[in-house]
């Protein structure tokens, strides 16, 4: 169990921010990373069905005998967190916990920001992990064309930068002093994010901190792979066409994207999102709805 891969999984690329960290603390580990491309992004869809979705590609992963599931997605995160770690076996991992703790030790004001996909800002996930420390205060902004922005690898430019200013200016008026980035997708816009908040504002990304609690998850539950074996062996997979997924691999996490296996006919679960009815084996070839 201990040779087996971590398992990473985001509606597209954004997941890669947590894996490129989870390879730099963990370097001898094997990741096998899923982003669903071609049902993503998840941000814009309603929780329920951001909860099937995400439930279909980690019922793949912990079947493909993976040692511990990450959720490297916000909206996954928000939607799913509770049922991941009572139908699994493995350890879970997710994202809001750690930018959260991240957070309340680096404000200095206790006003802190928090921009996210609408499906992560409607869950308010992350004001219920903040009800710990009443002393803060929120304010919570959606950004949906950040991750639109992201997917098509655009990280800079004047539409990208009018965007920002509409989503963070009134977040800045806020007089936040701590800005947590609610979506994996995010980090990739450091630059453009710290231009309009300005240099006095902390921003926080979940995925160094999400790295952290996978070592100490691996360490505590003696699940590190042994130092005697040789050195791993990554996945990448795309459930949509893994040409822009490679590329933008590439680019945002490395040469550790040496490939990109297109699974557009992953055999996956579909699962009622009322969880009332029956799930459905969608086999190989079938096609999945959006």
């Amino acid at each position: 169990m201990s040779d087996a891969p971590i398992g990473i999984f985001d509606s597209g690329v954004g997941g890669l921010t947590v894996a490129r960290a989870v390879l730099d603390q963990l370097p001898h580990e094997p990741v096998l990373y899923v982003g669903d491309t071609s049902r993503g992004p998840y941000g814009p869809r309603p929780i329920a069905q951001v909860r099937a979705f995400a439930l279909d590609v980690m019922d793949t992963l912990v079947a493909e005998g993976v040692k511990l599931l990450v959720i490297a997605c916000n909206s996954a995160s928000s939607a799913v967190l509770r049922d991941a770690r009572e139908r699994y076996d493995v350890p879970v991992v997710e994202v809001i916990q750690p930018a959260v703790r991240r957070a309340v030790a680096a404000t200095r004001n206790g006003h802190v920001g928090v921009i996210g996909t609408r499906a992560t800002v409607t869950s308010r996930a992350y004001e219920d992990s903040f009800a710990a420390a009443p002393q803060l205060r929120i304010t919570a902004q959606a950004c949906p064309r950040f991750v639109e922005f992201v997917e098509a690898g655009v990280t800079h430019g004047p539409e990208l930068e009018q965007a920002a200013h509409e989503y963070l200016d009134p977040v800045r008026a806020a007089g936040v002093d701590t800005l947590v980035l609610g979506c994996t997708h995010y980090p990739l816009l450091t630059g453009v994010i710290s231009y309009v908040m300005g240099e006095d504002v902390t921003l926080v990304s979940s995925a160094e901190e999400t790295a952290k609690d996978v070592y100490r998850v691996l360490a505590a539950q003696r699940l590190m792979r042994a130092d005697t074996l040789p050195p791993p062996r990554h996945q990448f997979r795309s459930t949509g066409d893994a040409r822009p997924f490679r590329e933008l691999g590439r680019r945002f996490l490395g040469p550790e994207v040496s490939s990109v296996e297109e699974t557009t006919e992953l055999p996956v679960i579909r699962h009622d999102p009322s969880g009332l009815g029956e799930e459905t084996y969608l086999g190989r070839g079938e096609a999945v709805a959006p």
